[in-house]
């Protein structure tokens, strides 16, 4: 399956994002953004992105500011988190690691044509699609059972033990943090956490951005919500690519060494009735410098019913969304459809059918 994926790529695309971005070739059509400038990545903006001490949340002052941060920006950086500098940087090199390899060992783990998971580029699910100037790992880490073990490098040595490590720490944190969501709006601290089930899903996406000609055309990846309930993501120490959209207005997410970024996705928008946002964000590419991100999402087990939770309809604020199972699936079609699938969970009184 693999090598047919990667025979299927030659034919769309005859020279790699890998050798266009070595020879500082023109980026083909299909990777074009029509119609778009980012020129907003280089002005100057008051806006900035919260910061958020994660030892401290259990003072008021600071689930304050987390539900500050994110009823509005829907984000903000994660720090006192237990994770030392020196150990993000050691989860850092073995990603670099991995991405370093020749391009035939790193075909070993390609992802078969119609799945996620895997080594590769963008699932390629219209011929109007514009391609995202990127290489991604992607893996199941939880549950347990549901790994794919023949996807996960054996070189270097070291990846699977270190991306386990850091995965649990990670799900611990989001664990904490979503019961301090809960405590912030006056819930019991289970509200959000317990919809995510004793099994959710944890998926680590390991995303390697390589210089491009054509910055001012060409995005790392398309604007886009996350489908999950609540995403981490480790910066690339030096190079800055990522933007949230706040107030209309592209953001840059400064790096902070020792710094999770963490924002929510539709998944918590839903539970929290609105009151949490799932915000917009995209990757911005860069002439001269590649990047590299490891981002983990965490999402509900997809058979639980998600929904808002009671306690937060009422008259004043209406119930929103409709319960909804499998909500990973709506994502997936809509972004076929080029719908917005928070759109389409909405309860009647709220989304008219186009």
């Amino acid at each position: 399956m693999a090598n047919n994926m990667h025979v299927a790529e030659k034919k769309l695309f005859p020279r790699s994002i890998q050798e266009m971005s070595m020879d500082g070739d023109e980026p083909p059509p299909e990777y074009l953004v029509k119609g778009n400038t980012f020129g907003s990545k280089d002005s100057p903006t008051l806006i900035q992105i919260p910061i958020i001490d994660v030892s401290l949340l259990s003072t008021e002052n600071e689930l304050q500011k987390l539900r500050s941060a994110l009823s509005s920006a829907g984000c903000f950086q994660a720090i006192g988190h237990g994770m030392l500098t020196s150990y993000l940087d050691k989860v850092r090199e073995v990603a670099k690691q991995f991405f370093a390899l020749p391009v035939e060992e790193k075909q070993k783990y390609a992802r078969a044509v119609n799945e996620s998971e895997g080594y590769g580029n963008d699932r390629v699910v219209s011929e109007k699609q514009v391609l995202d100037w990127s290489y991604r790992l992607t893996l199941r880490v939880f549950p347990k059972e549901k790994r794919r073990l023949s996807l996960w490098p054996e070189n270097p040595s070291d990846f699977s033990e270190t991306l386990e490590e850091f995965s649990t720490k990670v799900k611990s944190m989001m664990d904490y943090l979503l019961r301090s969501m809960a405590r912030s709006l006056n819930l019991e601290e289970g509200s959000f956490l317990d919809q995510f089930g004793k099994q959710s899903l944890l998926q680590a996406r390991i995303n390697y951005y390589p210089p491009c000609s054509r910055p001012d055309l060409v995005l790392g990846v398309k604007p886009h919500t996350d489908r999950s309930g609540i995403t981490a993501l480790l910066q690339d120490k030096e190079v800055e690519g990522l933007q949230i959209l706040i107030d209309d207005k592209w953001i840059n997410v400064p790096t902070i060494p020792n710094a999770l970024v963490v924002n929510l996705g539709d998944q918590m928008q839903i539970m929290s009735n609105g009151i949490f946002k799932s915000p917009m964000h995209r990757v911005v590419t860069n002439t001269e410098k590649l990047r590299m991100s490891i981002a983990m999402f965490n999402e509900p087990e997809p058979e639980n019913e998600v929904g808002p939770v009671e306690e937060l309809i009422n008259e004043t604020c209406p119930r929103l969304y409709r319960n909804v199972t499998n909500y990973g699936d709506i994502n997936y079609r809509c972004y076929q459809e080029g719908k917005i699938a928070l759109e389409t969970v909405k309860v009647a009184d709220n989304y008219e059918q186009k």
